[in-house]
């Protein structure tokens, strides 16, 4: 009997409803088990009981930045997957701290094409992408 894989566990958080909310929604079609917040501090309450695979997060939003809410979460759920996003050019300084103490984030600057913010997701999940439909294959003859 074969066993079916869960769905990866996906925490975005970005304190733009909108942004958090549209992706989250765009990955649940994609096949991921995703949960959107506009508050990092309810993000991290989640995460100690959900125990999230990949965690999406804006770098710079109130009461908690997403490198902090990265790093909590790592703390509890040391498997989780972090993917930080930002328009901040200055977040790169902030990304080269957390690796010089020994944290592996991967960052993509927004605005990011949602072709690549996908592949990245894969990438870090280990999930593959959906094969193409006949009429996907058809059009690209």
């Amino acid at each position: 009997m074969l066993k079916r894989r869960r769905q990866p566990l996906v925490f975005v958080v970005d304190d733009e409803h909108m942004i958090a909310s549209s992706l989250a929604t765009i990955l649940r079609h994609l096949g991921f088990d995703a949960t959107s917040f506009t508050d990092p501090l309810a993000a991290l309450k989640a995460a100690h009981s959900q125990h999230p695979d990949l965690l999406i997060t804006d770098v710079v939003m109130p009461q908690l930045s997403g490198i902090e809410l990265a790093l909590q979460v790592e703390a509890s759920c040391p498997d989780c997957k972090v993917l930080l996003f930002s328009g901040q050019a200055s977040t790169a300084d902030l990304l080269e701290a957390a690796r010089a103490n020994g944290h592996d984030f991967e960052l993509v600057l927004k605005p990011v094409h949602p072709k690549d913010l996908l592949s990245k997701i894969q990438l870090l999940t280990g999930t593959v992408p959906p094969l193409p439909s006949i009429k996907e294959l058809l059009a690209g003859l």
